[in-house]
């Protein structure tokens, strides 16, 4: 990515700016074809999803920092059968130089496998940090949960908080994708309102096809009626076409610009945004280089 003077920088710029970036375990020849596109020490995050296992994730997660990049390994807390399990995965990733940064997540199964119900259950265990974590990112949910109450988000959201404090570990606050910028402002103030002054990285997917885009949105319970959709940038009426978050970028910078807001949530300076890579690696990152040069 271009460097530019922050003095002559946009508010989009400096947004995207120390951007994010998701890949599966499978997607380790994607990360390789895109390399020379994404910025040396950009985080990626490596899933932990139900049909990979361990020796996928650890080498994506080695792969990721053999790169050059930071990996940030996903941690399910439901997934997880035993304390042994959590522990021989720490072990693994740190023997790959891969436990600075965690992403500790509930997950998806509605019964937990093993001990742990919640990504609070896990850091709560002391564990991580005995691996050598220093950095902890936890799930926020501006559009809400499908199969989780609002009011236990946030209690979730604020005892996980306290919890990395409390340890010592810094925290970053990692979102569910959205498609509109009026209930992600609404969180992000409702986050500092409560005192919690962690990094936020908004999640929005990378370019990607309309179609795939809308599948994940259903999938995750997140918005896409037909007014949210024109406001990201794409019609329902051409389900073929892609999109990119160009819209939804400079909307939500701009929105995070204006000086009263800067103020109470700490602008792009405490934002920034994390891509979910729906149309692949290499595709997101050249959008970003792209969207930076016409900036």
């Amino acid at each position: 990515m271009a460097h530019i003077d922050p003095a002559h920088q946009s508010p989009a710029v400096r947004l995207l700016e120390n951007f994010s970036l998701e890949m599966t375990g499978k997607d380790v020849p994607g990360l390789e074809e895109a390399r020379d596109a994404i910025p040396q020490g950009s985080k990626i995050n490596v899933t932990f999803l139900g049909n990979e296992d361990l020796e996928m994730r650890v080498s994506a997660s080695k792969a990721v920092r053999d790169f050059g990049f930071v990996p940030v390994p996903h941690i399910s807390a439901r997934r997880l059968s035993s304390q042994g399990q959590l522990e021989e995965f720490l072990g693994r990733l740190q023997e790959v130089g891969a436990t600075d940064h965690v992403f500790s997540v509930g997950g998806d199964p509605a019964t937990p496998e093993g001990p742990y119900d919640s990504s609070l259950a896990v850091i709560e265990t002391g564990l991580l940090q005995r691996y050598g974590v220093k950095e902890v990112s936890i799930a926020g949910y501006p559009e809400g949960h499908p199969d989780i109450e609002n009011d236990v988000l946030w209690r979730h959201l604020e005892a996980k908080s306290a919890a990395l404090k409390e340890q010592g570990l810094d925290a970053v606050i990692l979102t569910q994708f959205a498609f509109d910028t009026d209930p992600v402002m609404e969180w992000i103030t409702a986050v500092r309102d409560r005192g919690i002054d962690s990094q936020i990285r908004i999640g929005t997917p990378g370019p990607a096809g309309i179609k795939r885009l809308l599948g994940f949105a259903r999938r995750f319970g997140i918005g896409a009626n037909a007014m949210i959709v024109k406001k990201y940038g794409f019609s329902l009426t051409n389900l073929m076409g892609t999109a990119g978050p160009d819209t939804f970028v400079n909307d939500l910078s701009g929105l995070l610009a204006d000086p009263d807001t800067a103020a109470r949530t700490g602008g792009t300076d405490n934002t920034k945004l994390h891509f979910y890579t729906f149309g692949g690696l290499k595709a997101t990152a050249d959008w970003a280089n792209q969207f930076t040069a016409r900036a």
